[in-house]
């Protein structure tokens, strides 16, 4: 097999990228691309044409063709295995088959097309490998980057301790009236002690600004070529890896990894002397056949007082739950208080409430299998196909009430066979190649917009999608039990009060 170029071009023969793998121009690859549509036979389906001098082996994607121009003495099975190839990794780098997508990550896919073929001839790769091979990731350069800021941060330390040192020394100098001691250098006089500790000072301060390189632009796309070593995160990330595995390599601290879809952003809440949090947490485990295997909400009240004047008060709750909650109070509230008119306040009233400390004052759990408490429905339904799977996932709020934002689903996919093609779909999605999931981003889920879509296709079987995730916030909460009133104890006189309401995510699967 000789490959002369691969190239993905219009219908009408125009080049968006091609890669010559032997010697030729520019003018005879273009002649051979504009020549390619006039020889196709319409209404015949081939992969392949030939003329008296090329081969040109072709599959269409949607508006476009992924072309190989070959010699005619190769061999067209080892040619068509090729194609496929080729055909695969394009959406490896591309979200979109459509020509601006291509021409925006032509470098990416003129490398890997470079790890395919190399001077006309078929390498022995796969689409895993040529992932790793552009990817170009160094072990011994992370190490070598790690054990390098490991030093630098000692060195960096040694220097402030030096600094201190003689500082100190300075001022025991002139605190005992003798002159401060000093450096001398070669053919010259000893410089003060003031002046050393000076130049030491500034030195680490010099060192210690970090040192801002412009980023080159490249780009985006999941692709990380000539990416030879990563920073920040990254490599306080393979530092700890490093010492999982018992190197003695220092790390940096670093705080935990959180997916974007999942950060959750308090609102800026203007909080009274009298501040009250209701925060509810939902485990929720459904199988994909449908069946609710179990859910359980559990839910607080903290109360937080600023001002030991409203410490002796009271909470006036409003429960309208009908779902059947066990509601408990804390030891120190008056249970029967609670009981007969729903007010929750300390057993001795000549007490008060601690001040500037956040205190539970009232939880309740809930626990079921049944289904009609479900607060968001997921319907996944994976189906096989000619070339894999068609997935089709929809969602529906049960609960009219309530108002999730930044929903998060997030379904598996098969390691290895590039990016879903979407069909339809409500709302957005992400596609993390790295660890080859499917995020669907839904901004609002409300009683206006209940129920949505989501259609895509991917090689895989049907159990590769599953366990499904869902995540989301709320401020409102599941369980309606608020706090409409705070009074004094003494005098029944109402308190200004705040109140913050979460509605949060602990587990939410689909099995």
């Amino acid at each position: 097999m000789v490959l002369l170029a691969a190239a993905v071009c219009t219908k009408a023969g125009k080049a968006i990228v091609s890669r010559q793998f032997v010697e030729m121009t520019r003018t005879r690859i273009e002649g051979l691309l504009a020549a390619f549509p006039k020889l196709m036979n319409t209404g015949k389906q081939h992969t392949f044409v030939e003329t008296e001098s090329v081969r040109y082996v072709y599959q269409p994607m949607e508006k476009l063709y992924m072309v190989l121009i070959t010699t005619k003495n190769s061999n067209i099975l080892e040619d068509l295995e090729t194609l496929r190839l080729f055909s695969r990794v394009i959406p490896e780098y591309c979200r979109a088959l459509e020509e601006n997508e291509i021409s925006d990550h032509c470098f990416d896919l003129i490398f890997a097309f470079d790890e395919i073929v190399a001077l006309g001839y078929r390498e022995n790769v796969n689409l895993a490998q040529i992932r790793t091979f552009t990817e170009m990731d160094s072990h011994e350069e992370k190490v070598f980057r790690a054990v390098r800021e490991t030093q630098e941060r000692e060195a960096k330390a040694e220097m402030r301790r030096k600094a201190k040192e003689l500082q100190q020394a300075r001022r025991d100098a002139e605190r005992m009236g003798k002159k401060a001691p000093g450096f001398g250098g070669f053919g010259s006089s000893a410089v003060s002690g003031g002046s050393t500790a000076a130049m030491i000072t500034e030195t680490i301060i010099e060192t210690d600004k970090p040192k801002v390189a412009p980023a080159p632009a490249r780009p985006s796309g999941p692709s990380k070529a000539l990416k030879l070593g990563a920073k920040g995160k990254e490599v306080d990330n393979f530092v700890d890896k490093l010492k999982s595995e018992g190197e003695t390599v220092m790390s940096s601290n670093m705080g935990k990894r959180t997916s974007e879809a999942t950060k959750v952003h308090a609102p800026l809440i203007n909080m009274e002397s009298v501040h009250m949090k209701i925060e509810e947490k939902i485990s929720l485990t459904c199988g994909r056949d449908g069946g609710l295997q179990n859910m359980e909400l559990h839910g607080m009240i903290m109360l937080r007082i600023s001002d030991d004047k409203f410490g002796r008060i009271r909470l006036h709750v409003e429960n309208d739950d009908k779902k059947g909650v066990q509601l408990q109070t804390h030891p120190n509230v008056d249970k029967k208080l609670f009981t007969a008119e729903s007010l929750i306040g300390l057993k001795n009233p000549e007490k008060s409430f601690p001040v500037n400390s956040d205190v539970g004052v009232l939880k309740w759990r809930l626990q079921t299998t049944e289904e009609s408490f479900i607060p968001l429905t997921i319907n996944c339904w994976p189906s096989e196909s000619g070339n894999g799977c068609d997935v089709n996932i929809e969602y529906e709020l049960q609960e009219d009430n309530l108002e999730l934002n930044d929903v998060v689903i997030t379904i598996p996919l098969p390691a290895g066979v590039g990016a879903p093609v979407i069909g339809e779909i409500d709302g957005e999605y992400r596609h993390d190649s790295r660890r080859n999931t499917l995020e669907w981003c839904l901004p609002v889920v409300d009683a206006k917009n209940k129920s949505g879509s989501l259609e895509f296709s991917i090689a895989g079987q049907p159990n590769d999608f599953f366990p499904v995730q869902v995540s989301f916030i709320s401020k409102k909460n599941y369980c309606n039990i608020q706090v409409t009133k705070v009074t004094q104890v003494d005098g029944n006189s109402p308190v200004r009060f705040s109140t913050e309401t979460t509605f949060l995510v602990d587990k939410y699967e689909i099995l």
